[in-house]
C-alpha cells in the first residue's frame, strides 16, 4: 500500500486523492476549510505520551519509531480503518511537523508498505 506524505499546511493538489491527517491534534492556525482533510484519523497517531517524548528529537528518531510500531501492533482496530480509508485509490496522508522527515506519518507510511503494515 503506497501512500503520499504532505504537510497538511502545503496546499492540496488534484493527485492527493483523499487527504487524511494523521496527528493527534489539529494543525494550529489552520482552519477546517484550508486543511482540505478528508477524513481525521486521531487514534492511529502516536499516543500523546510518546510524541512528548519524542518531541521531534531526531536523536530519538529510530527509538520513536520502534515504540509507535508498538503501538500501531496493539491498535489494529484504528490500523484496519486507516487501511480501509486508503482502499485502493490515491491517498495522501498529511501532517502538521515542520520536520519533513522525522514524523508520524513517515513511520505510518513505512509501516503500510511493509509487511509489519499487513
Amino acid at each position: 500500500m503506497k501512500v503520499a506524505l504532505k504537510r497538511v499546511y502545503e496546499p492540496p493538489a488534484a493527485g492527493d486523492g483523499t487527504r487524511i491527517l494523521v496527528d493527534r491534534l489539529w494543525p494550529r492556525g489552520l482552519t477546517k476549510e484550508k486543511a482540505h482533510v478528508d477524513l481525521w484519523l486521531k487514534e492511529v497517531a502516536p499516543s500523546t505520551e510518546l510524541r512528548r517524548w519524542f518531541g521531534h528529537d531526531p536523536a530519538r528518531w529510530a527509538e520513536f519509531q520502534r515504540r509507535y510500531h508498538d503501538e500501531l501492533k496493539a491498535n489494529p482496530d484504528a490500523v484496519a480503518e486507516l487501511k480501509a480509508a486508503i482502499g485502493a485509490r490515491p491517498a495522501t496522508l498529511v501532517y502538521g511537523a515542520r520536520d519533513e522527515e522525522h514524523n508520524d506519518a513517515v513511520v505510518l507510511a513505512d509501516w503500510l508498505a511493509t509487511s509489519a503494515g499487513s
